[in-house]
């Protein structure tokens, strides 16, 4: 099957994902929090970032490649950490992390994922990201940066934006638990879903099983207050220090959205900034992410990456346009394994790959440095 025919992009995919996975897990995976006024305002603003062809350039295959921390990938775009992936598709951390090294890609696990560090080992690529909610105790802190070091995680990712719970009202409706527990509502919502059930089975009910390793707590919470919660802390900037200090690996920091923070990050040793606003799931009051980018940019010399909001090539390059030096996506990955399995993840990388060489085409843009002179600044 030409899957670019009857899947041509990311909405496709979307569209499949919805009816073959259970409406709780749809209302985790889709939702957003408040209103999810921020999540529509990402859309918004990526679309109001207009790029102005440019002709008579020849053929040409335009070079996708990128330099990021130190590495060279072949796209400008990895996996972002999503919680809890094996809820959305049965074994979805794993066929991402496949995916991913088989591209050249980053892949960033989260620290509330269905698998341990170690047993993603064997799938794991050259470029092994994990993302870190940052644990209240020193002690879990510490044995949880060995275990991620062992088990070939090279990159660490803070993330930042998520210092309390948000209120996820959507996703709280859906009626959903950590771990989640099947009620007979939730139950008829699954047996409607045959494949989703059937992984579910195989798989076992997905729980946080790194979490679960530094707590007695195994009973469901809801699923916007879990036990990630009970175990993290809202980190300080002596806590950044601390974690800096214990970690000699590259250090990321997620969910940045001001100039002044970006600044100081720079200056206390980070070596990346992540823009992000969460997809919208923290705060429902700020701006798109990518409007927050170019103030972002100006404030630090270190690589920018971006997230939330990314729907496709042409928002890739939008954010490239803008100053992000790679771009990350976590719901779109859910959406190909949703619909289509460990084949779907691999087509989202095709379709971005796709979309991408099809807008460069059409920008005159050969690199992707060429890209940010097509950024149109006046109407």
């Amino acid at each position: 099957m030409d899957l670019h025919s009857r899947y041509p992009a990311i909405s496709d995919l979307k569209a499949r994902a919805r009816w073959r996975i259970p409406h709780f897990v749809w209302e985790y995976l889709d939702s957003a929090t408040g209103i999810e006024a921020t999540q529509a305002r990402n859309r918004t603003a990526l679309d109001q970032v207009l790029l102005n062809p440019s002709i008579l350039h020849g053929e040409f295959d335009p070079d996708l490649s990128t330099s990021l921390l130190g590495q060279t990938h072949p796209l400008p775009f990895g996996i972002a950490p999503v919680g809890m992936s094996g809820l959305i598709w049965p074994g979805a951390e794993k066929m991402l992390a496949r995916t991913a090294a088989k591209e050249g890609l980053p892949f960033t696990l989260s620290t509330v994922s269905t698998q341990l560090p170690e047993d993603m080992s064997s799938h794991l690529g050259e470029h092994a990201w994990f993302q870190l909610y940052p644990p209240r105790d020193p002690g879990i802190r510490d044995d949880i940066l060995k275990r991620i070091k062992n088990a070939g995680f090279s990159t660490l990712v803070l993330t930042v934006d998520v210092p309390v719970a948000s209120r996820r009202e959507r996703q709280t409706r859906g009626g959903l638990t950590n771990p989640p527990k099947l009620t007979p509502r939730l139950a008829m919502q699954a047996a409607m879903c045959p494949f989703w059930l059937n992984g579910i089975r195989q798989t076992g009910m997905p729980r946080m099983k790194l979490m679960d390793d530094y707590s007695e707590n195994r009973s469901a919470l809801p699923s916007n207050k879990h036990i990630g919660y009970l175990l993290r802390t809202s980190p300080d900037w002596d806590y950044f220090k601390l974690l800096r200090e214990a970690w000699d690996g590259p250090l990321i920091v997620k969910g940045v959205g001001r100039a002044d923070d970006a600044a100081r990050l720079t200056d206390e040793g980070a070596d990346a900034i992540w823009v992000s606003n969460h997809a919208g799931r923290q705060f429902d009051g700020g701006p798109a992410t990518i409007e927050t980018l170019p103030a972002v940019r100006a404030a630090t010399n270190l690589p920018v990456i971006m997230d939330s909001g990314i729907e496709g090539g042409l928002d890739v390059l939008r954010a490239l346009a803008l100053g992000a030096d790679f771009v990350m996506l976590g719901r779109a990955f859910h959406y190909g394994l949703a619909a289509l399995g460990e084949v779907g993840a691999a087509h989202v990388v095709d379709i971005l790959r796709q979309d991408m060489i099809s807008n460069m085409g059409q920008l005159g843009a050969k690199t992707l440095k060429n890209v940010g002179d097509c950024l149109r600044t006046t109407q």
